[in-house]
C-alpha cells in the first residue's frame, strides 16, 4: 500500500515535468562561459524551444550547429528580429554590446531577458526603460539572478516583519582585470541590499586599493556597511551578509545558507547570559543539501538561475509581466552605482 503511494507520487511528479509546453518559441544571443555554465542547462532542463543561437562568429556558428542539430545558429541579429515567430531573446553577450543589442530588441517589440548589466551608464538605462515603453515590449528582465535566490526570498521575507538594526556584508573576490569591477562584480551585492532594504544614501565611501571599496549606506530603515574588494583571491571568494534586528541576528553564505540567532532576553536591561549561562542557540532556515543530487539541491538552483528563467518563461507565456527584476527595477542599482563614482 505505502509503495504504491510512493509510485504513484513520483510518477504525478514525473508527468508534470514531461506535460511542459510552450506557446512561443526562443533565440538566445551568446555563447560564452557563464552561458553554458548557467543558463543553456537551465533551457535544457525546462525543455525552453530554442529556433536560434546568435554568435559572433561564423566558425563558432558551425560548431554551434554540429553540437545543437535542432537549433539554427547565426551571426546576424536582424535574422531573429525579422522572424515573427519569435517573440522572447535572451542576450548574455559582452556588456559593451549590452546596450546596442537590448535597443534594437526593444524596437521590435518583442520580450527581452537581457544579462547584467544591461547597460553601462544610467542614460542608457533610461533610454531602454522608455524603449520598452515605447515599442510596447511585454516583458523586459534583467538577469540579477540572486533576488531569485531561495535564501534571498526567505531572508526577505523574514525581514519585512523585523525590526532592523544593521548589516554587515562582504563581497571578495581575486584580481578582476578583464572589465569594470563595479559595474560586472559589485552590482551583485548592490542590487541585493537595494532589493532587501531599499534605495540607499552613501555616508561613506572610500577606495583603499584598486577596485577595493569600503562603503556605508543609510537605507530608510538600516545602516550599512559592506567591503567589495578584489584584494583577496578566486580560491577563497567570499560573499556573506550579517543582517541585525532587535529580535537576533540572520547570517547568509554564499547563498547556500542563512539562519538565525536570538538574541538572548533581558531582565530589566540586564544581559541575563551575563548573569547565567545560556546554551547558543541557531536556526537553520535554508541550507542546500550537498548529499542528495536533486535539481533543487543544485547550485544552479540555489544561485537564483533556475528562478529567474522560469519567471521569465511564464511571464512571456502567460502574457503577463511579474518578474522580480524587470528593468525598471534596477534603476536604483544603477543610481547607488553612479553616486559611488561621483564620490570618489
Amino acid at each position: 500500500m505505502i509503495q504504491e503511494i510512493i509510485n504513484r507520487y513520483k510518477g504525478m511528479r514525473t508527468e508534470h515535468y514531461l506535460r511542459q509546453t510552450y506557446q512561443h518559441q526562443y533565440a538566445f544571443v551568446g555563447m560564452g562561459q557563464h552561458s553554458l555554465t548557467n543558463l543553456y542547462p537551465v533551457l535544457h532542463y525546462l525543455g525552453v524551444p530554442l529556433k536560434y543561437i546568435c554568435v559572433t562568429s561564423e566558425r563558432k556558428a558551425q560548431l554551434i550547429e554540429r553540437m545543437f542539430p535542432d537549433v539554427k545558429a547565426t551571426t546576424s541579429l536582424d535574422t531573429i528580429l525579422k522572424d515573427d515567430a519569435i517573440k522572447n531573446i535572451f542576450v548574455s553577450a559582452s556588456p559593451s554590446s549590452h546596450f546596442s543589442i537590448a535597443s534594437k530588441i526593444f524596437r521590435s517589440g518583442k520580450s527581452l531577458f537581457i544579462e547584467k548589466p544591461p547597460c553601462q551608464t544610467l542614460e542608457e538605462l533610461d533610454t531602454l526603460i522608455d524603449l520598452q515603453r515605447l515599442y510596447g515590449s511585454p516583458v523586459a528582465m534583467v538577469g540579477l539572478q540572486k533576488r531569485y535566490a531561495p535564501a534571498v526570498q526567505l531572508l526577505k521575507k523574514h525581514l519585512c516583519k523585523a525590526h532592523l538594526v544593521s548589516y554587515d556584508l562582504h563581497y571578495t573576490t581575486g584580481a578582476y582585470p578583464e572589465g569594470d569591477a563595479l559595474l560586472d562584480l559589485y552590482i551583485h551585492p548592490l542590487d541585493l541590499v537595494c532589493f532587501l532594504f531599499g534605495k540607499p544614501d552613501i555616508l561613506v565611501c572610500r577606495l583603499v586599493a584598486k577596485n577595493s571599496y569600503l562603503l556605508m549606506l543609510q537605507h530608510p530603515h538600516i545602516v550599512g556597511t559592506l567591503e567589495l574588494s578584489t584584494s583577496y583571491t578566486w580560491t577563497s571568494a567570499e560573499e556573506t551578509l550579517k543582517v541585525c534586528t532587535s529580535k537576533g541576528v540572520y547570517r547568509l553564505a554564499q547563498m547556500e545558507e542563512l539562519n538565525f540567532e536570538p538574541k538572548p532576553y533581558t531582565v530589566i536591561g540586564i544581559p541575563y547570559e551575563k548573569v547565567h549561562k545560556q546554551n547558543k542557540t541557531i536556526e537553520y532556515l535554508y541550507a542546500r543539501n550537498n548529499f542528495t543530487p536533486t535539481f533543487l539541491n543544485n547550485q544552479i538552483y540555489s544561485q537564483g538561475y533556475y528562478s529567474e528563467i522560469q519567471s521569465f518563461i511564464t511571464s512571456v507565456e502567460k502574457s503577463h509581466s511579474s518578474v522580480l527584476t524587470d528593468i525598471t527595477t534596477v534603476k536604483p542599482t544603477y543610481e547607488t552605482i553612479i553616486k559611488i563614482n561621483q564620490t570618489l
